[in-house]
């Protein structure tokens, strides 16, 4: 039987199966290769290969194609192309400018368009930092590129590369021209551009790793506080339909302070996308006051698009995240959703014909999961500076029915440091964020807690264990009040649940949609906890020794003050420290 087709650097399809292609006769085949599907030049990746065939998955729909049509591969795996252009822009999956695949071929994208992932023509000002002459090794910084008005793009000596300069360039460059030439060891004149490409599923180097300890600061009182992530940390957000997952995730993005943000939609419904897409252009960046897109990347692949470039999107958003973390920069990456991307292995792995594992998912989730989230940390760059960057990575996942026992869920807490659980009872309560305060930990506790008590106040851990000890509290006591009633507890039991309360809805919740609580400091955190505690320990102290009544206790007007504590500005905070003095005056 023949194998290849008249023209040598062809094969041609045998089998297709939804998403996944089977061809034969590809020439020189390797696993991971781009090729072009049909005459259509359908994207497609090659997944596995057994003797003469190759098992392909193909990022675009693939209604229409059969048997016998060529398939060709690039002999290169998928690669994110690296350069400046990316920032600001919204891709799909593999990486395809969406805005630009708009403008030439409409709302829907066209099978088999082709549009580079950096605009070709346009022109970068690039201004170089490293002269003739200069020894250089890979990860140096050569020039500088202002990319937006908050990140300047570094150009990088690619891996592998190491030399003397013998001409570099200034001025207005395309990213595919040469704006620096390096002499090697042995001889050679290497040519560096404006762009590198790197494939997607392999990690970038780096010198070493480092112990995260410096707080990805949120704004969200419930996250800094009680259960805070690290710059290079993980953290995995699960919960049920209409938890808020989304709505944390938005938030990490505008208010943390990385930066640059890098946020996937892997498979997310679409009207949750287009909210994206049309909020962050919107947004201002809270600490520069320039719109937030201008550090923002944004990759769009909803449930309605392939499932296989759902598969690729997450490797596609770390890369380009390790790319501006080799530049020395802090950056966070949003992944909404893993269940999703989890989903899209299951269906490939379910053509594949392989094993599958734990319902249906392939045996080989765990590994996956591990090796996106592993992508992650705080490093030491390379190159001869001795730069640092970190990736903070954060994924929604989404349990079928809130059950936190299923697969996805389980593999990734086995990875990340960080479990904020969302309650639906909570979100049903109009609690948000619904981050379930009993379930929910951080591993980063005492790192986090060193660096807090040092630039805030040292009696933070303190306040916080304080904090989280009555919450613990309220909910043992919460089964007597079922049986017996409020009025059948002592005072000091009863004094328990009114501090608790307090603590939930006074600090804990917190409206993403109210201009001055959507976002609290540090400091303001501190503030307003540390009223609600002494406020507690004052009348706990005067129950005790004076006897009076709690009612009339709760009832002084710092209660209220406490109350509206979250709704005073930034610029106001003296107001709390008075508030906090008051309390210990007895007022």
């Amino acid at each position: 039987m023949s194998t290849t087709n008249k023209n040598s650097s062809l094969g041609k399809i045998i089998k297709v199966s939804g998403p996944l292609v089977v061809a034969e006769g590809i020439p020189n085949a390797k696993m991971f290769d781009v090729v072009k599907v049909s005459d259509k030049g359908l994207i497609g990746e090659i997944i596995g290969l057994k003797k003469n065939l190759a098992s392909i998955q193909v990022y675009e729909d693939t209604s229409g194609l059969g048997p016998g049509e060529p398939v060709e591969t690039t002999r290169m795996p998928l690669s994110a192309e690296l350069g400046p252009g990316i920032m600001s822009s919204i891709y799909d999956g593999i990486q395809r400018p969406l805005d630009i695949i708009k403008d030439k071929a409409g709302d829907y994208i066209t099978r088999g368009i082709s549009v580079p992932s950096l605009d070709r023509k346009k022109k970068w000002n690039f201004i170089p930092k490293k002269k003739k002459g200069d020894e250089v090794e890979e990860g140096d910084i050569i020039g500088v590129i202002p990319e937006t008005t908050l990140v300047e793009h570094r150009i990088m000596i690619p891996q592998g590369m190491k030399g003397r300069i013998t001409n570099i360039k200034s001025g207005e460059f395309t990213v595919t021209d040469t704006v620096c030439e390096i002499e090697t060891e042995n001889k050679k004149t290497k040519e560096i551009a404006l762009m590198q490409k790197w494939p997607i599923r392999k990690s970038r180097p780096y010198k070493e790793k480092l112990i995260p300890s410096e707080p990805l600061i949120t704004g969200q009182r419930v996250i800094d506080t009680f259960f805070p992530i690290t710059k290079g940390g993980t953290a995995c957000v699960p919960g049920p339909f209409g938890s808020g997952k989304t709505v944390v995730q938005h938030q990490l993005s505008k208010w943390a302070d990385s930066d640059i943000i890098i946020f996937i939609g892997c498979g997310e419904r679409g009207n949750e996308m287009t909210d994206v897409l049309t909020e962050f252009p919107e947004l201002k960046d809270p600490r520069s006051g320039e719109p937030l897109m201008k550090r923002t990347v944004l990759i769009a692949n909803t449930s309605n698009m392939p499932v296989a470039a759902r598969e690729a999107s997450i490797y596609m958003g770390i890369t380009l995240a390790e790319y501006y973390r080799d530049m020395g920069y802090k950056v966070a990456l949003m992944a909404d959703s893993a269940s999703r991307w989890a989903e899209a292995l299951r269906e490939i792995s379910g053509r594949l014909e392989e094993m599958p594992g734990e319902e249906g998912y392939p045996a080989y989730l765990g590994s996956r999961t591990a090796q996106f989230y592993e992508r992650a940390g705080e490093v030491k760059c390379l190159g001869s500076d001795e730069r640092v960057g970190s990736l903070t990575a954060v994924g929604a996942v989404s349990p079928p029915g809130g059950d936190l026992s299923e697969p996805v869920t389980q593999n990734t807490l086995r990875v990340v440091k960080v479990f904020w659980g969302l309650d639906a009872s909570l979100a049903y309560q109009r609690h948000f964020p619904a981050i379930d305060w009993l379930k929910s930990y951080s591993l980063y506790l005492d790192n986090v807690g060193n660096y807090i008590k040092r630039e805030i106040a040292s009696d933070w851990v303190d306040i916080r264990e304080k904090a989280m000890s009555l919450l613990q509290q309220e909910a043992e006591l919460e089964e007597i009040v079922r049986l017996v009633g409020v009025e059948a507890l002592s005072a000091s039991d009863q004094l328990i649940l009114q501090t608790a309360k307090s603590i939930r809805e006074d600090f804990l919740q917190q409206n993403a949609f109210d201009d001055i609580d959507t976002y609290t400091s540090l400091r303001k955190q501190y503030l307003i906890l540390k009223a609600i505690i002494t406020f507690h320990n004052e009348v706990k102290r005067a129950l005790e020794q004076e006897g009076v009544e709690l009612k009339n206790i709760l009832e002084l007007d710092s209660r209220n003050k406490i109350a509206r504590a979250k709704m005073v500005p930034e610029s106001k905070l003296e107001d709390l420290e008075k508030l906090i003095e008051d309390i210990k005056e007895g007022n």
